[in-house]
């Protein structure tokens, strides 16, 4: 009786993410974030006769202690006991330890002897737990969850899916891939609480702020957003376009895949094997008389000629591309056969970013002052700071902060895109203007406390 009991009570409080501190037959001890709904006490009442203890917590002591009781589990290493019987179980419990611990996405690999299911944190990939059996199970239901074929397993296969857990639905992108192994699955967390997704809550410093509310204000051109995968530009483009979201306008976007409902926004997804390519779903989108378009990445010639185009004639244009910084997108848009002096009349801003490792307020200790970089960089010492760990954080770092590279297209560089200028050339004038490079721009976040050196030089590699 009290093993199903204790089972009831897990069940309850992984619903609605509580830690059982202590319980036995006369008392439950538990933890919670924020004080706890009346649907669970009562669905705990129904089960425990005893007394029942609530304490708050701040999220991120309850995040570690989770992490630890997870990890000092001894049936972390069995699925059955550990996750529930069941594939639907499985995954359910996996998603909601995923959200539970802030991850950003979750990896399934298939080992020799057994699977590895790893999450993404803060940017940082951490060892999740080992399932002692195949991935079969799992990756089938996920495909049926993301409607794809579960009898396939020659071919990679991307979907997409929304799944109610808890008292909330969460979104999710899974994306699989044949290894010599098995299946791996990687399932993105998708952005769903659309009250976050506005311009106040970007971490945008206020000068380069104002500039991209500029830019979002002219009636036309093109803004491009850049950086690696997982940098935050889809967060930064979907803001831009909740900004303008008004009935004034006819706001379109086209995407792979749509990550955020926004209401008020026509978004279409593109369905590659049916037909429905980036390049045919634009050029119809030109025939629906849009104010705003936004593409979800600019990936080839005919895309990027396209999206100049409608920048040219009328439409303002917002999308992303995979380059390292602001002066790297003029060239690659070169490299994809826009002409210079058709970019110089469409291109009005282009925005770097990064995301890095936020550093715990209560831990974070201060380190030696560095004073070894070249003066144009920055003159004088930077106040560095050391990741400790504490109870309410993982290694010392909470959250991310963004970082930013912001190029607004002057006349003197569109006179030089115009000339099709050296990228030596760009990237002189760009410094000409006062532009901050992203390494730059974290070394202030770095001396005031926001995070560390070592953690600015991985994201960002160091200065150029």
């Amino acid at each position: 009786m009290i093993a199903t009991s204790q089972r009831a009570v897990e069940a309850i409080c992984q619903r609605y993410q509580a830690a059982i501190i202590e319980f036995n037959s006369q008392r439950l001890h538990i933890a919670t974030a924020s004080p706890p709904s009346h649907e669970m006490m009562t669905e705990l009442r129904f089960i425990i006769p005893g007394i029942i203890d609530v304490e708050c917590w701040p999220q991120a002591r309850l995040e570690q202690f989770l992490h630890r009781a997870e990890e000092a589990s001894p049936e972390s290493s069995e699925p059955a006991e550990a996750i529930g019987a069941g594939a639907v179980e499985r995954v359910n419990h996996l998603l909601q330890l995923a959200l539970q611990k802030r991850a950003s996405d979750i990896h399934i690999e298939p080992q020799e002897h057994g699977v590895r299911v790893r999450l993404r944190v803060d940017g940082v990939l951490q060892q999740g737990m080992v399932l002692n059996e195949g991935s079969a199970p799992l990756i089938a239901r996920l495909k049926i969850l993301a409607s794809l074929d579960i009898a396939e397993r020659r071919v990679p296969q991307d979907g997409q899916f929304s799944l109610e857990l808890g008292e909330k639905t969460e979104s999710f992108r899974l994306s699989t891939l044949p290894t010599r192994c098995g299946e791996k699955a990687v399932i993105r967390l998708l952005q769903s609480d659309v009250q976050t997704i506005s311009l106040d809550k970007l971490g945008m410093p206020a000068t380069l702020l104002k500039r991209y509310r500029n830019a979002l204000a002219k009636p036309q051109g093109l803004i491009l957003v850049t950086g690696p995968t997982g940098s935050g530009k889809t967060f930064t483009l979907y803001s831009g376009l909740s900004w303008l979201n008004a009935p004034s306008r006819n706001l379109c976007s086209v995407e792979d895949p749509v990550e955020i409902p926004l209401a008020g926004v026509n978004q279409t997804q593109i369905h590659t094997r049916s037909g429905l390519s980036f390049h045919l779903v634009l050029r119809a989108l030109l025939r629906q008389d849009p104010d705003v378009i936004m593409l979800g990445e600019i990936r080839d010639s005919e895309t990027a000629e396209i999206a100049v185009k409608a920048a040219q004639t009328g439409h303002l244009v917002l999308s992303t591309l995979h380059t390292n910084s602001t002066t790297e997108t003029l060239v690659r848009m070169g490299q994809m056969g826009v002409p210079g002096y058709m970019l110089a009349s469409a291109l009005r801003l282009v925005i770097a970013q990064r995301l890095v490792g936020k550093l715990c307020p209560h831990c974070r200790q201060p380190a030696e002052a560095l004073a070894h970089f070249p003066a144009d960089i920055w003159p004088g010492t930077v106040q560095n700071w050391r990741a400790v760990g504490c109870e309410r954080c993982f290694s010392g770092y909470y959250g991310r902060l963004a970082l930013f590279e912001m190029l607004p297209i002057s006349p003197a560089l569109q006179n030089a895109l115009a000339q099709n200028a050296s990228p030596e050339t760009l990237a002189k004038i760009a410094h000409q203007q006062g532009m901050d490079p992203l390494f730059v721009n974290g070394l202030h976040c770095v001396n005031r406390g926001d995070t560390t050196l070592e953690e600015l030089t991985r994201v960002t590699g160091g200065p150029v």
